[in-house]
C-alpha cells in the first residue's frame, strides 16, 4: 500500500520582512547585549518571541515601559507618527524594523490624505499594522473589513475617496471589498500595485494548490498571526478541513484518522524548523513539494545594525 502523502506548500514560513525584523533584534543583541526593548511582538509568532526573550530581548506593549535613552526596536508591523514622536521626546535610540512593504502603505496614506481624500483602509480592527496606518491620518481615514461595512460607509465627498489595504489580508476577500468600494464610489483611487504583500499572496496561492488535493490542511503559525489565520480560512473555503497549530504538539490524533493526504504550510512569521518538526512527527509519509512561486526578495538592514 502506498505511503500517505504530505503536500508541502512552497513558499511557506519566513518572508523577507520577517527575516529582516528578526535579524535586526539578533544583531542588536550581539552588538550591544541585552536588554534590547522591542515595542510589541517583533513578529507574530510565540516561538520567535520566546527565543529572543531568552537571549535578552524585552517585549513591551508601550514605550512608557522603556527607560529613557534606551534602545527600542519598532516591530515589523509599523507604528503611528504619535509613537515616533513619543520616542523622540523620550530620547530613545530607535531602530525601526517596520517591513518596507508596510512603510509603503504608510506613505500612501499620507499622500492620499494630503490631497484631500477620505482614505478607506481595508483591514482588521485592533491589528498593530492597522493601528499604525490609521495613525498617519486619523481624521481622514476610515476602517472597513467587509462588504457590509462598505454598504454602511458615508464619506464627505464621494468623488474624493482612496483605498489602502492591510498587507496580510486574504486576496479573494479583499478583491470583493474593493469591488464594493468601486461600485459605491466610481471615482475611487488606490495604489498602483496591490498593498497585499507578495509573501501573503504567494502563501495563499500555494495553500490553494495543496488544499485542492488534500484531505486535511495544517498551517503552522500563531493565533495572532493575521496571514497564518488567513491561510486556514482559505483552505476551509475550498472545502478542506484545516487547522492552525503553533507547533507539532498541537496536532490532535483524531484529525489524522482516515487522512491519506495532508497539505502543510506555515505563515510568514513561523520559523521553518517548526514545519520540519511536523514532518518528523508524522514519520513515514511521502513528502512532495508543491511550489507555486520562488521568492528571491531580500530587504537590507538599517544602517544602525549593519556589520561594520
Amino acid at each position: 500500500m502506498a505511503l500517505p502523502v504530505v503536500l508541502l506548500a512552497s513558499p511557506r514560513s519566513f518572508c523577507a520582512g520577517v527575516e529582516r525584523a528578526v535579524e535586526i533584534v539578533e544583531h542588536l543583541l550581539a552588538q550591544r547585549g541585552g536588554p534590547i526593548h522591542v515595542r510589541k511582538q517583533i513578529v507574530h509568532n510565540t516561538h520567535v518571541v520566546a527565543d529572543l526573550e531568552a537571549r535578552g530581548a524585552v517585549f513591551v506593549d508601550e514605550l512608557d515601559a522603556v527607560p529613557d535613552g534606551s534602545t527600542v526596536v519598532f516591530s515589523a508591523h509599523g507604528v503611528s507618527p504619535a509613537v515616533r514622536e513619543e520616542a523622540a521626546r523620550r530620547d530613545l535610540d530607535v531602530v525601526d524594523a517596520t517591513c518596507p512593504l508596510v512603510t509603503k502603505v504608510h506613505a500612501e496614506a499620507r499622500r492620499y490624505a494630503a490631497r484631500g481624500d477620505t482614505v478607506v483602509l481595508i483591514g482588521h480592527e485592533g491589528h498593530e499594522e492597522v493601528e499604525g496606518t490609521l495613525g498617519e491620518a486619523p481624521d481622514r481615514t476610515v476602517l472597513v473589513a467587509t462588504v457590509e461595512d462598505v454598504a454602511r460607509l458615508e464619506v464627505p465627498d464621494p468623488e474624493r475617496v482612496s483605498y489602502l489595504t492591510q498587507t496580510t489580508l486574504a486576496v479573494d476577500e479583499t478583491t470583493e471589498v474593493v469591488a464594493a468600494l468601486r461600485a459605491k464610489f466610481p471615482a475611487l483611487r488606490g495604489p498602483a500595485s496591490d498593498d497585499i504583500c507578495y509573501a501573503t499572496t504567494n502563501r495563499q496561492d500555494a495553500v490553494r494548490e495543496v488544499a485542492r488535493d488534500a484531505d486535511l490542511v495544517l498551517v503552522v503559525g500563531s493565533a495572532n498571526s493575521s496571514n497564518s489565520v488567513r491561510l486556514v480560512e482559505l483552505a476551509r473555503r475550498q472545502g478542506t478541513p484545516a487547522h492552525l497549530i503553533d507547533d507539532v504538539s498541537e496536532i490532535r490524533p483524531e484529525w489524522l484518522e482516515g487522512v491519506r493526504v495532508i497539505g502543510l504550510s506555515a505563515g510568514a512569521s513561523a520559523p521553518p524548523e517548526l514545519v520540519d518538526e511536523v514532518i518528523t512527527e508524522l514519520g513515514a509519509w511521502d513528502v512532495q513539494v508543491r511550489e507555486t512561486a520562488r521568492e528571491t526578495i531580500t530587504f537590507t538592514l538599517p544602517a544602525a545594525v549593519r556589520p561594520r
